[in-house]
């Protein structure tokens, strides 16, 4: 079933990107805040762009209502999952915003960005683990053909690049230059340890 893969090979996508972050905090801006804080910021404008705005909706507006109708028992399921969506724009929002305040103001607001980092990583890998243990095994059993080519069409429509979707000139730029610029081992750049 197409829209399986796509889910999982974007959650794959997504769950590498959060947990990329971490070694970045950890490495902090050493003598390169520039470097650093551009990679984050890009970094969350990737979630930001994917998973609020093309990955969730397809599964809130499409496959949550196909489960509810064929497997009732999943709404407290679904309740939370469409919860963590409302979410999960305004997290990644105010990310953005406290990361921006470090830059700005300095180091007395990293640990309020490191720690919302933090909570936000966890939250978000809880939401894809809940999916992928209680959701998609129910659509494998429930779904019909005719649902399933359905949800094949819109899920394949707007896959994310960096789980198999189409190319797109803007996003390879901006996947290119998290990589480069990223110190391993999130992408190839050099290390932003002061010397």
């Amino acid at each position: 079933m197409k829209t399986l893969r796509i889910i999982r090979d974007e959650h794959a996508a997504v769950a590498a990107m959060l947990r990329s972050l971490q070694p970045l905090l950890d490495q902090g801006p050493g003598d390169e805040p520039e470097r650093f804080f551009d990679v984050l910021r890009a970094m969350l404008f990737y979630i930001d762009e994917f998973p609020e705005k093309r990955h969730h909706p397809k599964e809130s507006d499409l496959l949550f209502p196909k489960l509810v109708r064929k497997a009732p028992e999943l709404m407290d399921v679904i309740h939370k999952l469409e919860g963590d969506h409302m979410q999960g724009e305004y997290r990644v929002r105010e990310l953005q915003h406290q990361l921006l305040a470090w830059e700005l103001l300095g180091e007395s607001r990293r640990g309020e960005f490191v720690r919302s980092a933090q909570d936000y990583v966890r939250f978000y890998l809880e939401h894809m683990r809940l999916e992928e243990t209680q959701l998609l095994p129910a659509a494998e059993r429930v779904l019909d053909e005719r649902e399933w080519a359905e949800l094949d069409r819109a899920f394949e429509a707007t896959r994310d690049p960096l789980a198999g979707g189409m190319a797109d000139p803007g996003y390879d730029r901006l996947f290119t230059r998290i990589v480069r610029a990223a110190p391993a081992p999130v992408g190839v750049g050099p290390s932003l340890q002061r010397a």
